[in-house]
């Protein structure tokens, strides 16, 4: 006969199973099924530079508050830039040189950083370039870098994951005379689509959730996907071929896009520029921060959705599960006019890409651990954890020693990606990169030359890009030196 005490321990593990298979149950999310697709796509304006006395494309950049339609028929309090939440896509070529007039009216420190951009350290927009509230700050820079789709978001120390889920980002987009050689869809909001990715958490009310999943591995996941801010989103097509910029600019989630009818689509660029030849494919999976760019052929009058399948995160079933490793979430519904203009195929070839000569490279290793640290060692805005020589061509491989999701973003520079897993890297890894998902277990190894920029004083930042990890440590300092020269940063260093 069961005793009063076993009787109590039964009961309790049968409780504690029932929370357990409720929370489990609860933690995937799948909204195929749930959308209509009611509202048209808003595109992000283009915004429009003026030009100073030295010449320079002058870019206007005000961030702020404001209330925002995030469901349709309510009001909630987000940030942004020029407007109450995202902001305009930023347009500039090649051999421009640029001045940024960052005015922050947010009612704390905020930075703002150039994902992508190949640019002096002072006016990286890391969190050694805060900017109080009321203060404006104004970086210059000459683009010297191929066509790519890029980014800008906040990056202040411990703050990053709230002010870009708050709203505050948007696209770059670099153009130079190779790329338009390429004769690919090219006019802004019309057959060149910006789409960015968010996911948000919203209450009955339509307002910011702030909370999260308390067993989630990776920091918040929203049930709720937002493309370009808007709520389910549809796109009017009237050609035959559309070109689609892609941004993950969630805080965590990892997505995997696709079609709902399996077709396939041509991939022709990556986070820093084309691809030298198109590939066919079905899937693109996007880490936050990483960007692609797809052409997709349509029909006249059909309607297809631009869905996230789930991910291949190559983590335990556990960890797969509370990291959105099971969700499927409807992005946005194509819809196709009757009558499409016509437009050519991606070329057979897209861009040239220079080649780096590794005969001679440094390689340098990185242990991601836990969800805080890398090599060990949380960020501390007072040391510098490496020291590059200009004109260097170096090897870094980044090991995933976790059992959860990350991945690797390194400001100034972009990358080629080596091996995954000591395999040829997949077609969607085979371009310039700057952020990399680097899979529990895993190791990627990516080549880089660092040219133009020494600063001794100054550092770049290297990261994983899922926010709430980078908010807790998981980030390094690096400067890029003169050869022979030391840094002049406080603190220790190598």
């Amino acid at each position: 006969m069961m005793t009063k005490v076993a009787l109590a321990a039964a009961t309790l593990l049968v409780g504690a199973a029932a929370v357990a298979g409720v929370v489990w149950s609860a933690a995937d999310v799948d909204t195929v099924g749930r959308h209509r697709f009611e509202q048209e796509l808003r595109i992000p304006p283009l915004l429009a530079p003026r030009t100073d006395a030295a010449g320079r494309k002058v870019f206007d950049l005000d961030l702020r508050s404001g209330r925002s339609e995030l469901l349709p028929g309510t009001r909630t309090e987000t940030w942004g830039v020029n407007g109450p939440h995202l902001g305009p896509t930023l347009r500039a070529s090649r051999g421009d040189t640029v001045l940024m007039r960052v005015r922050n009216r947010l009612p704390e420190a905020t930075t703002l950083h150039w994902h992508g951009m190949h640019l002096p350290a002072h006016a990286d927009g890391s969190p050694h370039q805060p900017v109080a509230p009321g203060a404006t700050w104004m970086p210059s820079w000459k683009i010297d870098q191929p066509a790519a789709t890029l980014w800008y978001h906040p990056h202040p120390h411990d703050r990053t994951a709230d002010h870009v889920y708050r709203g505050v980002a948007g696209l770059w987009i670099l153009d130079d005379p190779q790329a338009r050689m390429a004769e690919l869809p090219e006019r802004y909001g019309v057959d060149d689509i910006p789409l960015i990715l968010q996911d948000k958490r919203l209450d009955d009310d339509g307002r910011l959730d702030f909370g999260q999943h308390a067993i989630s591995p990776i920091g918040r996941l929203g049930d709720t996907v937002l493309v370009n801010g808007t709520h389910d989103p549809h796109l009017r097509v009237r050609h035959r071929r559309v070109r689609l910029r892609l941004l993950n600019a969630s805080t965590a989630r990892v997505y995997n896009v696709g079609f709902a009818d399996d077709r396939d689509f041509t991939l022709v660029g990556t986070d820093s520029g084309l691809l030298e030849r198109p590939e066919r494919v079905r899937r693109i999976q996007l880490s936050v921060g990483e960007r692609a760019e797809l052409v997709v052929a349509v029909r006249p009058g059909e309607r297809i959705v631009l869905r996230s399948h789930p991910p291949e995160l190559g983590t335990d079933v556990f960890n797969n599960r509370f990291a959105g490793g099971a969700d499927t979430l409807e992005l946005l519904e194509l819809r196709a006019a009757e009558t499409l203009v016509e437009g050519p195929e991606p070329p057979a070839r897209l861009a040239d890409h220079e080649r780096l000569d590794l005969a001679a490279a440094r390689t340098r290793r990185f242990e991601l651990s836990g969800s805080a640290s890398i090599n060990g060692r949380r960020m501390d805005m007072d040391r510098i954890d490496d020291v590059v020589a200009l004109g260097s061509t170096e090897i870094w491989e980044v090991h995933n020693r976790a059992g959860i999701p990350h991945n690797f973003h390194v400001h100034d520079i972009h990358f080629r990606v080596l091996g995954e897993g000591g395999r040829r890297p997949p077609a969607h890894l085979r371009g310039w990169k700057d952020t990399v998902y680097v899979a529990p277990g895993e190791t990627v190894r990516f080549a880089a030359r660092f040219t133009d920029y020494a600063d001794p004083r100054t550092p770049y930042m290297f990261h994983c890009h899922i926010l709430e990890h980078e908010d807790r440590g998981m980030m390094g300092q690096f400067v890029v030196v003169q050869p022979g020269d030391e840094p002049e940063h406080l603190g220790d260093h190598p």
